[in-house]
């Protein structure tokens, strides 16, 4: 299978949204940067895209212009492992004028929506005792940011 990028259409900001995206998440970098010649459409110099890894996941960031902006029907989910990173993230990710959504979800300053979702969740969701699926469900359903222990403490009755 060819290899696939995520490619996040920006208007003006690219490069400012990878540097803060690789100051969030560790072992990141940005890989390269290019910029708009003389044929445009924006003016010669202007950052065109930044590519840039994401803990070795690859990443482009493109200054399109206004025509595109983001909103919640892609989002990326990130995995965590304890309480911890949730936090990480969630603080992380709105710093700076980013909002926690409902059940984990956070749209940072960019307005590129991310899952926060600890390891917990997806195991307390496909419990094979039913009942407390969905008493981690109903917990999780009242919360924005995910709180481990409340959803087991729920889980458990």
């Amino acid at each position: 299978m060819p290899s696939i990028t995520p490619c996040l259409w920006f208007d003006t900001d690219a490069e400012e949204a990878a540097k803060f995206y690789t100051s969030v998440f560790p072992n990141s970098r940005i890989v390269n940067t290019s910029h708009y010649g003389e044929s445009g459409p924006k003016p010669a110099g202007t950052v065109l895209t930044v590519e840039f890894e994401l803990d070795g996941k690859p990443f482009t960031a493109l200054n399109g212009g206004p025509e595109f902006t983001f909103n919640e029907a892609i989002s990326f989910q990130i995995s965590c492992q304890d309480q911890a990173e949730v936090d990480h993230y969630a603080d992380g990710l709105t710093a700076n004028g980013g909002e926690e959504g409902p059940c984990g979800w956070v749209k940072d300053r960019f307005g590129v929506s991310w899952q926060v979702i600890p390891v917990a969740l997806v195991e307390l969701l496909t419990d094979p005792d039913p009942e407390r699926a969905q008493r981690a469900m109903a917990a999780m359903m009242k919360m924005q940011r995910l709180d481990v222990a409340a959803l087991r403490a729920a889980a458990d009755g």
